[in-house]
């Protein structure tokens, strides 16, 4: 334990993550790089030059990915690989994504300050926009990896300008056919993701570290509600077809779907409600929704959906609206590998960390990987589970150990 805790340099890595931080579009200590921006590249290049000062070989794919492997002593061997993003939403902290970033190239410093020669290549990955505020895809370098989101797809995203994938990667300097993105099954040996808790439990339940079992995944659909507009004095009750209580009826019967559905890991969200013309005293004549339903379990998850469809038949029916829904993504849950976990947990103990197995309840990375590796995660505690804030912290304790946990991981994986 000693040895890997002296080997950590947790000092230089809370350093380098601070000045990682200072390269926003905003004024510190708010964090902003959205992918493809100013900022993005310059943090881009800070931390390809971290990686190159520590003999990594650094190369890019065609829409950014950025790998920094350490050759093994048997090439012909497909790595383990660790990392995640360092794209931040407007107003964000320093942690998120950025921990397993720099936190993953710490970790392969660590073991080579240790002497440690691998027979499997370890590779650090910097995904491009896990973050989905450009192109309102979030995971895209790692979607596109896994070839859940193809080339066509790729080219049909716009910004809120109009500007496509194809017009910001060129002017981001990213070249080559963006079919050569994907990877096939195998590419990995193993994938391993450092990341901060984003939520409040392994604080306040006294844990080091989070052993992520399964990551949930969403479903997001647009609802649209068509019914008929009238002023409010003048349209009587009887005959009105409110397009927002409509809504109304729909958000209740998502909320009750997802409390029915026989296990906690279920959850239903509508985060968006648009209402036309949205006069005090005018009737409701549209209303746009966007909802969010979430679960570890895709054939659960998928049966709250079935519900809401089912209830937006019955509420079309009885109130004389037109109701039309949009399936925006449906992407599939992830089970963690059961050999990196068991590797976490040794590590874990040999670190003389507290730790408990939990689930991963936010997008990552890793979800998509996934598709293509066995992958797992670890979490470490974020203050007051405060993430995508500028007031965002995890203590340099609480990295360290992730690190050393990490570090450990990586070398029994690599051996």
């Amino acid at each position: 334990m000693t040895a890997f805790a002296s080997a950590v340099s947790i000092d230089g890595l809370m350093t380098e993550l601070l000045a990682l931080a200072k390269i926003t579009e905003a004024e510190p200590p708010v964090v902003t790089r959205v992918v493809f921006g100013e900022a993005d590249l310059r943090a881009r290049a800070f931390v390809k030059g971290l990686c190159a000062d520590a003999g990594l070989e650094v190369t890019e794919d065609a829409v950014g990915n950025t790998f920094a492997r350490w050759p093994g002593s048997d090439p012909t061997l497909a790595p383990i690989a660790t990392g995640s993003h360092i794209d931040a939403i407007p107003n964000a902290g320093l942690y998120d994504g950025c921990v397993g970033v720099l936190g993953g190239l710490e970790a392969m410093r660590t073991l080579k300050r240790l002497g440690l020669v691998p027979r499997r290549s370890i590779e650090l990955v910097v995904f491009t926009a896990e973050e989905p505020t450009r192109f309102g895809i979030g995971c895209l370098g790692s979607r596109m990896m896994a070839n859940v989101l193809t080339p066509e797809q790729a080219r049909a995203l716009r910004d809120k300008e109009g500007s496509g994938l194809e017009e910001w990667r060129a002017r981001a300097g990213f070249k080559g056919d963006l079919a050569s993105v994907a990877v096939a099954a195998g590419r990995f040996h193993r994938f391993v993701e450092l990341h901060i808790e984003q939520g409040p439990y392994l604080e306040s339940e006294g844990y080091d570290a989070g052993l992520v079992t399964h990551i949930a995944a969403p479903a997001s659909q647009r609802i649209v509600i068509e019914g008929e507009g009238g002023h409010a004095g003048g349209k009587l009750m009887p005959g009105r077809k409110d397009a927002l209580t409509a809504a109304a009826e729909l958000i209740l019967a998502l909320e009750a779907a997802a409390k029915s559905s026989g296990a906690i890991d279920t959850v239903g969200t509508v985060g968006i409600c648009n209402v036309f013309p949205g006069a005090v005293n005018s009737v409701p004549s549209r209303v746009e929704l966007t909802t969010d339903v979430r679960d570890i379990d895709g054939a659960r998850r998928d049966r709250v959906l079935d519900a809401l469809a089912a209830a937006a038949s019955a509420v079309s029916a009885r109130r004389g609206v037109a109701i039309a829904t949009e399936l925006i993504n449906a992407d599939p849950p992830a089970t963690c590998d059961t050999e990196i976990l068991a590797a976490l947990e040794e590590s874990a103990i040999a670190a003389g960390k507290k730790y408990k197995r939990m689930v991963a309840r936010a997008y990552h990375d890793s979800s998509f990987v996934s598709c293509i590796a066995p992958t797992a995660m670890l979490f470490i505690p974020c203050r007051g589970g405060v993430s995508h804030r500028p007031d965002e912290y995890a203590s340099p304790e609480w990295i360290g150990g992730g690190v050393q946990i990490l570090a450990r991981t990586l070398a029994k994986l690599a051996q």
